[in-house]
């Protein structure tokens, strides 16, 4: 056996296959009972194609020759049926639609075949070559004939279902797809070589087994990478109108037929096969990359950046945008910056941006470079005339050229930007508008060279006014929040300021009260002034730490040991009754920081650590190196935080679960920590305790 019978076999092989597991694994429809007839035909063809190339006689050849045009009438309409309802969930009005071509795919090729069986090969020959050469007769040719346009037909049939699908739907039938588009594709190859010598070369057939075993394993891999068979696509019903398939066939034949002419002028070609076959692949190659999502957005972004010069570098204009947008903190800050950066972009000397008011009622000066303010105010209409342009330009959302237009609103805004040289070129008006919300408006004029603004110039304008109304919304609402959180945080100090004056408030008014009665008692007098005096401290503390939250906190920092600091600050404590603290210090080496602003912090860690014990608890102290930092440590095992007030609460100022607290210390203690670029780490659980770590940087 050569080994063209064997790979004829193989194709066989695998497409019986196909077939079987089509058909036992699938449901039954007319798709898969259509996809699993054809692959079986497909078999029965390579089959018989196989025993033709083992053939050692030029009879026995033309015998199984004959049997394999038998078979291959029949492929035409279980083809044409399968590709009109694969993965189309209005097949049946496609089948209703072709009722007619299909069942003429159906007769006329098995009734040609049936009537005309010992007229289509006539005769045998060898070519100069060695290979056998079967020459067709008419009904032969005719056969050939229709099996070409079915397979035409087919791969639109195929190619409209591609089309049709979008997203997963065509990614589960894109190996299908190819996997019969490259088979019916060199069927269609090869008819056209029959057709043209009118004979069948026995050569051709190994290419045709060839695409057979490709096309088997494209259809495998569509099968395990879609999971399942059925698919519902609605293709649109104009089936050659727009087919790419249609094209390219043509452009091929016309190609092959011209060039067939060509060489019969010239006395014949030899290789005139082998540049078929190249033209074919050329086509083949040009429908996939056409037919590419990926491929024709590289072809448009290369087009776009390469031939067709755009008026601006988009690139360059949207980063530049986002920087003023980013580094604006203030409204005002953003219109100046905005107008300053398009008059230079689009190349305008005079750009005027107005602000609605937040009753839509008025337009607000913003900034221009046309206009001071005193200019713009002596301009600016009030009432009516203001709320008829914010109206107009509601309604308008791309930029209009206010020079054309005739209605009253345009005629107010050629008041408000005055065109100063009088040169050729129209003002623009660009509305900025987000969300249906106009937020205010800009006037471009005056442009250099006195140019018209293009269609490009208003799609840029279009973009850059949408970037701005959402820059300037998101200063708006920043503003708001802002001042939501300063009455927020006003509310809260008020509410512990008020509750602590309140308390001192009492104590001096009930001296005040006994003064009179006991003001001859020299120690009523003293315990007075001692009540006095610790109330004023309370209220001069009180004003101390609230005044932390208004100033930026400033360190000073020195070489210090961490270890000396921490020992310093503990001493007193260690020296009191009810304080149990364990202390275990690593040698360290010398840091910068401020000890006096530390201590503060060591101080009210620990003082935390012993009102959240009971009296037998213990606060443990550490100290050590780590990756780079030092660390200090206080734990206790006392009643610890939940992990809401641990998340939410624990650093932000007036919050504290203590009854007398002002939630002042861990804010103050975290502004400390942050400001010699250490961090401060909390662990916490019920009933269990709290251990904070506190990292400082190690010198470098």
């Amino acid at each position: 056996m050569n080994i063209a019978a064997m790979l004829a076999f193989a194709g066989a092989f695998f497409s019986g296959a196909l077939a079987f597991i089509v058909f036992w694994r699938e449901r039954s429809s007319i798709a898969h009972r259509s996809f699993a007839g054809g692959m079986a035909v497909l078999a029965l063809e390579s089959a018989l194609n196989g025993l033709s190339l083992d053939a050692t006689s030029a009879k026995g050849m033309g015998y199984w020759q004959n049997w394999v045009m038998a078979s291959m009438s029949l492929l035409p309409g279980i083809w044409l049926l399968f590709s009109l309802c694969y993965g189309r969930g209005n097949f049946r009005e496609f089948l209703k639609r072709w009722r007619f071509i299909l069942v003429l795919a159906f007769l006329m090729p098995v009734g040609l075949v049936i009537m005309c069986q010992g007229q289509l090969i006539v005769s045998a020959n060898q070519n100069n070559v060695g290979h056998w050469i079967f020459s067709l007769g008419m009904p032969g040719i005719v056969l050939n004939c229709l099996f070409l346009l079915s397979v035409v037909l087919v791969l639109i049939n195929l190619e409209r279902t591609f089309r049709a699908s979008v997203g997963t739907m065509r990614w589960r039938i894109k190996f299908m797809v190819l996997g019969l588009g490259v088979l019916f594709v060199i069927r269609l190859c090869i008819s056209s070589q029959v057709l043209l010598f009118h004979a069948i070369d026995l050569s051709w057939q190994t290419v045709n087994s060839g695409a057979l075993l490709v096309a088997c394993l494209l259809i495998l891999n569509s099968l395990f990478r879609a999971g399942r068979f059925d698919i519902d696509i609605y293709p649109s019903h104009s089936v050659l109108q727009g087919s790419l398939t249609a094209l390219l066939a043509g452009i091929y034949l016309s190609i092959i037929g011209v060039l067939a002419k060509v060489v019969t002028f010239g006395g014949g070609d030899a290789a005139f096969t082998l540049k078929a076959f190249v033209i074919l692949v050329a086509l083949v190659l040009l429908s996939i990359l056409l037919l590419s999502d990926r491929m024709r957005l590289l072809v448009s972004r290369f087009i776009s950046r390469n031939f067709q010069r755009p008026s601006y570098d988009y690139r360059t204009v949207w980063r530049k945008f986002a920087e003023v947008a980013a580094s604006c903190v203030t409204q005002k800050e953003l219109c100046h910056a905005t107008v300053k950066l398009t008059a230079d972009i689009c190349q305008v000397l005079s750009v005027t941006m107005w602000l609605v008011d937040e009753k839509k009622e008025q337009l607000v000066f913003a900034a221009s470079t046309l206009l001071s303010e005193a200019q713009a105010e002596a301009l600016n209409p009030k009432g009516p005339e203001a709320a008829g342009v914010i109206t107009a330009l509601q309604k308008r959302p791309e930029p209009v050229d206010i020079d054309s237009s005739r209605e009253q609103w345009a005629a107010t805004l050629r008041r408000w930007h005055p065109d100063k040289f009088h040169k050729d070129g129209n003002r623009i008006c660009v509305p900025m508008i987000i969300d249906g919300l106009i937020l205010g408006l800009m006037i471009l004029g005056d442009r250099v060279g006195g140019g018209d603004f293009l269609q490009q110039d208003c799609d840029l304008l279009k973009c850059v006014g949408d970037q701005i109304a959402a820059s300037l919304l998101n200063a708006r609402l920043s503003k708001k929040l802002v001042q939501a959180k300063e009455l927020e945080a006003f509310q809260t100090m008020s509410a512990f300021f008020v509750h602590d004056l309140k308390n001192a408030a009492n104590t001096l008014n009930l001296i005040l009260q006994n003064l009179p009665m006991h003001f001859d008692d020299p120690a009523f007098r003293e315990d007075a002034l001692r009540g006095t005096a610790k109330t004023v401290a309370h209220i001069n503390r009180l004003i101390e730490r609230l005044s932390l939250l208004r100033h930026e906190l400033k360190i000073k920092p020195v070489e210090s040991d961490l270890n000396s600091v921490v020992a310093s600050s503990i001493a007193d404590w260690e020296k009191t009754s009810g304080v149990n603290l364990i202390k275990d210090f690593q040698p360290l080496p010398q840091i910068l920081l401020d000890q006096e602003q530390l201590l503060k912090v060591i101080t009210n860690l620990v003082l935390n650590a012993k009102e959240a014990m009971s009296q037998d608890g213990q606060i443990h102290i550490e100290t050590r190196q780590t990756n780079g930092w030092a660390m200090l440590s206080v734990s206790d095992n006392g009643c610890g935080m939940n992990p809401e007030f641990l998340n939410r609460s624990l650093f932000r100022p007036f919050q504290t679960t203590k009854k007398n607290g002002l939630g002042i210390g861990m804010f103050q203690s975290k502004m400390i920590v942050e400001a010699h670029k250490g961090r401060i780490e909390v662990e916490s659980e019920p009933c269990k305790g709290t251990t904070f770590r506190i990292y400082l940087p190690l010198q470098k």
